[in-house]
C-alpha cells in the first residue's frame, strides 16, 4: 500500500502525457482524455537508470513509441554522445508472457508494470548486461552481436542475479535456489527441499510488500558461499478470496498475514559453493521474529542480518562468522517503532561500516567500528533528515546522500565529508532530484523534476557539473505539453500551524480566474512512509489535479502528522491510534482554507486511494462538518484485515490493544456520514482485500445510509489500465461536479 499509490508515475510517460496526432488548438483545456493520451511524439520517459561500472555507458528501459508499456533496452555512450538501442525486446521474445503466480505477486509489489524488458544487471567489470524476459535470462558481452539466451526452460525463473564476480548467475526455481556457470553452462541446485509451503531464497508477503526486501539469498563478494533465507509459510493463516473478473471468478486461497497471526517461521543457511554443504545459523529461541535484511562484509566470511522484534521495536544488526558463532554488532530500540533502510555500507579501506540511525529524532548517519560495532563518530546530524546513501568515495573519504537539509519538501543531494563532517549541497536547481551513480563514485544521473517541470534527465560528474542531457525534456514550443502553458497554474507552497503549535505544509492551485467563491477538493494520502506536499512532477494525477483547477476547484493538500520527512517526533503521534491526529491536521487544513476569500468552505470534498481512501472515509465519518463530499479509493476500513508487519508497527499487536484496532476502524463513525460518498475498489485486490469495502457496503446498507459505489472488475490495487484510468478520473471528477458544484 503505502508509499507508491499517490505518487501515480512520477518518471512515467506523464511528461509527454497530452501528446496528440493532431494540432493542438490555441489555448487548449486539460481534458482527461489528454491525461492519458499515448505519448506519441517524443516517448516514454527512461526508467531505472544505471551508470555502468566503468563509467562508460548510462543505459535504461524505454517504452516503445507504438507501446509504451512494452520495454526495450537502451543505452548512451558517454564518449560518443550517441543514444541507441541495446536490445528490442520483440526481436528476443515475441506473443504473450505468461508470468507465474510468484511473478505477478513479485510485479504487483514492485509496482511494476507492463511487458518486455523490465530489469537488468551490469557485469562487475561493466563489460555485459544480464536480463530477465518473459521468465528466462539472456547475457550479453559488449561487442557481440548477439544476446545470449542463458535460461531457456518451462519453468518460470524469477529474482535472476549477477554473481559479484559475474562468473555465475543465479536464480529461484520452483521455490529453489539454483546457479549456473556462464563459460560451461554447469547448472548447481542449491537447495532442493522447495515447494508447498517451503520457499528458498525468496522473500516473504511482508518482506516484498512492507520490508521492501525482493531478494532471500545473498552471494558473499568472493563467490565462495551463497547465503539465504529459508521460509515455512505453513503458519500463515490460509484465507479464501474472490478474484472477481468480467467474465469468470476465481476462488483463492492465499497465506496472508494478517494483523495478529502468525507470520512465516525463517532459518538462515549459509551455502558453501566448493563443498556444496549448508551451514545452519542459531537464530535464538523465538521464531517470532523478522528478518528484514542481509550484508556480506567485504572479507568474505562474516555475514551481517537484521533481526527485528515482532513489536518492531527492538532492531540488531548481528555478524555471523566463519566458526557459525553470532555477535550483535548494535541495537536499536524504541518506544514506538523503527524504521527501517537500507543505509549500511562497509568501508574497504577500514575496519568500520556507516549505519542510518533515528536515534536523535531524525534520520542520520553514523560511523561505527565493523569489528566491535561500537560508535565513532555521528557524520550528520540537525533537524533535518537523510533520505539514503547514495554512493561512498573512500579515496576522498566522501559520502554522496540524498536529504532535505534545506527544506522537507525538496530533495536534494549532498556530500558530508567523514574526516571533518562538512557537508556540501551538490545539487542547484530547486526541486526533486533521484540520484544513480557509478560504482566509483566519479558520475551520475540525475532524473529531475518539480511540480511544474516534467522528469528531466542529465549525467553529472561528483562536483554536480552538468556533462550532457540525456532527456532534456524542455517545455518548448514542440513539446506536447506547451500548447497548454497558457492555462497552467503553478500551486503555492506554504505552511499554517495547528491549535496544539505544529506547523504543516501545504500545497495548493488556484483557478487563473478567481471569482467569487470556489469549491475545494482536498486530495490526502495522510499514512507513513509518505509525503504528499513536494516540489516534484506529480504524473497522471497531477494533470488531473490541472483538469480539476481548469475547471474553476482549488485543488490542496496539506501533510499530517504521521507522514515522511519531518523527523520520528511528527510521525509518532499515530502510534496505537491510527485515524485521529492524522484526521485533526486535515481538519486543521480546512480550517486554514475557511480564512481564504475566495473558498466556499460549504462545498468542500476529500478525495483520497489506499491510506487516502482510509483517511477520505474518516474524514467524511468524523467530520462531517468540514467535508461536503467525499471520493475513498481502495480502502481499508479495519486495519484487522491488514498485514502484521505493517499494522502492527503502528498499531501495536491487535491482542493487547483491542480498543485501537475498534476506534481506528471506519465503522464506529460511519453512522456520521452527513454528505455525499462514493467507494470504489479492485475486485481483485491481494494488497488491500476487497472485503475491506464489501463489509462497509453491508454496514452502510444495514443502516439505510446511502453511499455510491464502483468497483473494477480483475483490478488490483493500483486501479491500472488507460480505459480505465480514463472511466475513473471522469467518474470522481462528475461526482465532484455533482456534489459540489
Amino acid at each position: 500500500m503505502k508509499k507508491l499509490i499517490f505518487v501515480s508515475a512520477l518518471v512515467g510517460a506523464m511528461n509527454v502525457a497530452w501528446a496528440q496526432t493532431e494540432q493542438a488548438p490555441t489555448s487548449p483545456s486539460i481534458s482527461i482524455d489528454r491525461i492519458f493520451a499515448s505519448p506519441s511524439l517524443t516517448g516514454k520517459a527512461p526508467q531505472k537508470l544505471k551508470v555502468s561500472p566503468d563509467g562508460q555507458r548510462v543505459t535504461f528501459i524505454q517504452g516503445k513509441e507504438t507501446d509504451y508499456e512494452r520495454y526495450d533496452l537502451w543505452e548512451y555512450n558517454v564518449a560518443s554522445g550517441k543514444t541507441q538501442v541495446l536490445f528490442d525486446a520483440d526481436d528476443l521474445h515475441k506473443g504473450d508472457e505468461a508470468l507465474s503466480e510468484e511473478e505477478k505477486a513479485r510485479r504487483e509489489r514492485r509496482r511494476e508494470y507492463g511487458t518486455g524488458i523490465l530489469r537488468y544487471h551490469w557485469s562487475k567489470d561493466g563489460k555485459a548486461l544480464l536480463f530477465p524476459l518473459a521468465g528466462d535470462a539472456y547475457y550479453y558481452q559488449l561487442g557481440d552481436e548477439n544476446a545470449k539466451q542463458v535460461l531457456q526452460t518451462e519453468a518460470f525463473e524469477t529474482d535472476i542475479q549477477f554473481s559479484p564476480q559475474s562468473q555465475y548467475i543465479s536464480f529461484i526455481r520452483d521455490q529453489n535456489i539454483f546457479f549456473k556457470n556462464i563459460a560451461t553452462g554447469e547448472e548447481t541446485a542449491v537447495t532442493t527441499d522447495g515447494g508447498g509451503a517451503i520457499k528458498n531464497g525468496m522473500a516473504e508477503f511482508v518482506a516484498q510488500e512492507e520490508m521492501d526486501r525482493l531478494t532471500g539469498y545473498w552471494w558473499s563478494p568472493d563467490e565462495s558461499q551463497i547465503a539465504y533465507f529459508r521460509i515455512d509459510e505453513s503458519p500463515v493463516e490460509i484465507i479464501t478470496r474472490t478474484e472477481i473478473y468480467a467474465d469468470s471468478v476465481s476462488v483463492i486461497e492465499q497465506r496472508y498475514p494478517r494483523a495478529g497471526g502468525n507470520n512465516v517461521t525463517v532459518k538462515l543457511g549459509i551455502y558453501d559453493v566448493a563443498s556444496k554443504q549448508t551451514r545452519w545459523v542459531d537464530l535464538g529461541e523465538n521464531e517470532d521474529v523478522y528478518l528484514p535484511r542481509g550484508k556480506w562484509m567485504p572479507d568474505s566470511e562474516n555475514f551481517t542480518f537484521q533481526l527485528q522484534s515482532r513489536t518492531q521495536q527492538r532492531l540488531d544488526l548481528n555478524v555471523v562468522g566463519a566458526d557459525n558463532s553470532v555477535k550483535t554488532l548494535l541495537t536499536e530500540t524504541s518506544e514506538t517503532w523503527i524504521n527501517l533502510h537500507h543505509d549500511l555500507y562497509f568501508l574497504k579501506q577500514a575496519p568500520h561500516f556507516v549505519w542510518a540511525s533515528e536515534k536523535d529524532g531524525f534520520k542520520h548517519l553514523y560511523l561505527h567500528n565493523a569489528t566491535t560495532g561500537n560508535p565513532i563518530k555521528q557524520l550528520t546530524s540537525g533537524e533535518w533528515v537523510v533520505d539514503e546513501i547514495e554512493a561512498i568515495d573512500e579515496k576522498q573519504q566522501l559520502i554522496y546522500f540524498t536529504g532535505r537539509k534545506d527544506t522537507p519538501i525538496e530533495r536534494h543531494l549532498y556530500s558530508v565529508s567523514m574526516e571533518t563532517g562538512d557537508i556540501k549541497r551538490v545539487s542547484s536547481r530547486k526541486g526533486f532530484h533521484s540520484i544513480n551513480f557509478s560504482t566509483d563514485a566519479s558520475i551520475y544521473v540525475d532524473s529531475y523534476s518539480t511540480v511544474n517541470t516534467p522528469p528531466q534527465v542529465s549525467l553529472h560528474n561528483a562536483k554536480g557539473e552538468k556533462l550532457t542531457w540525456l532527456q532534456e525534456n524542455a517545455v518548448v514550443e514542440g513539446h506536447p505539453l506547451h500548447p497548454y502553458q497558457e492555462k497552467w497554474v503553478k500551486p503555492e507552497f506554504g505552511t499554517f500551524k495547528t491549535q496544539d503549535g505544529v506547523s504543516l505544509h501545504y500545497r495548493m492551485w488556484t483557478p487563473k480566474k478567481l471569482t467569487g467563491k470556489h469549491p475545494v477538493i482536498v486530495y490526502v494520502y495522510g499514512g507513513p512512509i509518505a509525503q504528499v506536499v513536494r516540489d516534484s512532477w506529480g504524473g497522471q494525477r497531477g494533470l488531473l489535479m490541472q483538469h480539476w483547477v481548469d475547471k474553476g476547484y482549488v485543488v490542496f493538500s496539506v501533510d499530517n502528522r504521521g507522514s515522511n520527512y519531518r523527523g520520528k517526533a511528527f510521525e509518532d503521534p499515530i502510534y496505537l491510534k491510527m485515524g485521529e491526529v492524522e484526521v485533526q491536521d486535515q481538519v486543521a487544513g480546512v480550517k486554514f482554507l475557511h480564512t481564504l476569500p475566495f473558498v466556499d468552505k460549504n462545498r468542500i470534498g476529500v478525495y483520497g486511494h489506499s491510506y487516502g481512501g482510509y483517511m477520505a472515509l474518516m474524514s467524511m465519518f468524523k467530520a462531517g462538518d468540514y467535508f461536503a463530499a467525499g471520493v475513498s479509493g481502495a480502502p481499508v476500513t479495519t486495519w484487522n484485515l491488514y498485514d502484521t508487519h505493517y499494522t502492527e508497527r503502528y498499531m501495536g499487536l491487535p491482542q493487547e490493544n483491542a480498543e485501537g484496532y475498534v476506534k481506528s476502524a471506519v465503522f464506529p463513525y460511519a453512522e456520521n456520514l452527513k454528505g455525499d460518498l462514493l467507494i470504489y475498489h479492485g475486485m481483485a485486490d491481494d494488497n488491500v482485500l476487497f472485503t475491506n469495502a464489501t463489509m462497509l457496503y453491508k454496514h452502510l446498507q444495514d443502516r439505510s445510509i446511502q453511499f455510491e459505489s464502483m468497483d473494477y472488475p480483475g483490478k488490483k490495487h493500483s486501479i491500472r489500465g488507460k480505459q480505465t484510468g480514463i472511466h475513473l478520473y471522469n467518474m470522481i471528477t462528475n461526482f465532484f461536479d455533482r456534489t459540489l458544484k
